[in-house]
């Protein structure tokens, strides 16, 4: 270097501050190796008997609690759609108009029938009422010989004909007005109405078409209540029934036993709850399981026949049940492990056997026992024998989840 002092100065810079010195030629002494790592802080939560409703879920699809279809009764040509599609509809509501002049003019024809026959009625009444005169004058001439016995029994043959022909016409009366009636009644048919209160669907028939008995016209549905249909297994409905029988009562005469919770595509469940209203009379060979169906309010007609959602109800109390949170489990292959802060102060992998999940956390049936911590957090730093720094969280069984079923 052609400048001693300035090599000069740059060693004593060296001397009193090492490391830039360090990082310009490489020379001073090396530190020491860094500390061990401290124990990792995790949280940890005590895993301690409970009593645990278990709670299953089924998918549902929603129907109609009454399911009407709208068919005329006589056959014309339709002429006025009185009611608006998806709108709600009274009992007794016209929904359809057929053409009425046929039937007014076979009513009017049968009211003229009638009139006829009540006309032949005074007719054969004058009749009898002569034949009876004439009976009554001939009987003391006969038995006076004053007239021929023949002439007394063509009278009274005359009277027996005439009370003959009034008993036949007073039935061709009744027939008369039983013609009335039914034209009366196909008249009011042509006002075709809704057999009860629901929603209306939409028309399958229009206007100007030529309806008959076969043709169907529309469809009402009462929504306020809605049954929601889904089937269980064998093992279930036996829980349900068993549950029920707790309960003091039975899965249709007590509703209150085993309220259902109804969860909707979006997610959210339905704020009113359900009750069994049928239980099919038997379990399908086939598939093992049998159809139920629960009833839930429905104001304001929010649900709607053919949707789907998930019914959920409890199915047993487990007592002593061990939980866990979801998050502490992880899969290793296939096993089910969790990590179980020892009284070593390090972490343990234990594998577990895991039963129904009940809200955020699983049912353990095995691997585990009264009494140990779970850790629930850093499990990604974790090892097996890492050691640890254990703090507290709330106990899994009495988290509002452990309450909540999520089903299977």
């Amino acid at each position: 270097m052609n400048n001693p002092g300035r090599f000069t100065r740059l060693i004593a810079i060296a001397i009193r501050n090492c490391a830039p010195f360090v990082l310009i030629l490489g020379g001073c002494k090396a530190g020491g190796a860094p500390p061990p790592p401290g124990p990792m802080p995790v949280t940890v939560v005590e895993v301690q008997p409970a009593d645990v409703p278990l709670t299953n879920e089924w998918v549902a699809t929603l129907d109609g609690y009454v399911n009407a279809q709208i068919q005329p009764e006589v056959s014309g040509y339709l002429i006025k759609q009185d009611y608006r599609e998806g709108a709600e509809v009274a009992k007794g509501q016209v929904l359809f108009e057929i053409d009425p002049r046929p039937f007014q003019a076979a009513l009017d024809q049968a009211k003229g029938q009638l009139e006829q026959a009540k006309g032949q009625v005074l007719q054969a009444q004058a009749q009898l009422g002569l034949a009876e005169i004439n009976v009554k004058r001939d009987t003391p001439l006969a038995e006076a010989h004053a007239v021929a016995q023949s002439q007394l029994d063509n009278d009274t043959q005359s009277k027996a004909q005439n009370e003959a022909s009034v008993t036949s016409a007073r039935a061709s009366v009744t027939a008369a007005e039983a013609a009335v009636e039914n034209a009366e009644i196909n008249l009011g048919f042509t006002k075709v109405r809704s057999l009860i209160s629901g929603v209306a669907g939409q028309a399958t028939m229009q206007v100007g078409n030529l309806v008959n008995a076969q043709s169907v016209l529309t469809s009402v549905s009462q929504l306020n209540p809605i049954k929601a249909f889904f089937s269980i297994s064998d093992v279930e409905y036996l829980q349900l029934t068993a549950r029920a029988r707790k309960g003091k009562g039975d899965l249709l005469k007590d509703a209150a036993t085993i309220p259902l919770t109804l969860t909707l595509a979006t997610g959210e469940d339905f704020p009113h709850k359900g009750h069994i209203e049928y239980v099919d009379r038997q379990i399908n060979s086939q598939t093992g399981a049998i159809r139920i169906a629960a009833v839930f309010p429905n104001p304001n007609d929010v649900l709607r026949p053919g949707q789907f959602g998930r019914v959920k109800g409890e199915t047993e109390v487990r007592h002593g049940a061990l939980l866990i949170p979801q998050a502490a489990v992880s899969d290793f292959q296939g096993l089910q492990q969790v990590y179980v802060a020892g009284a070593d102060g390090k972490a343990h992998v234990t594998t577990v056997t895991l039963g129904t999940q009940v809200g955020t956390n699983w049912v353990v049936t095995g691997g585990i026992s009264p009494g140990a911590l779970i850790i629930v957090d850093n499990l990604q730093k974790l090892h097996d024998g890492a050691q640890v720094d254990a703090h507290r969280g709330q106990t899994a069984a009495t988290t509002p989840s452990a309450n909540s079923a999520a089903g299977k």
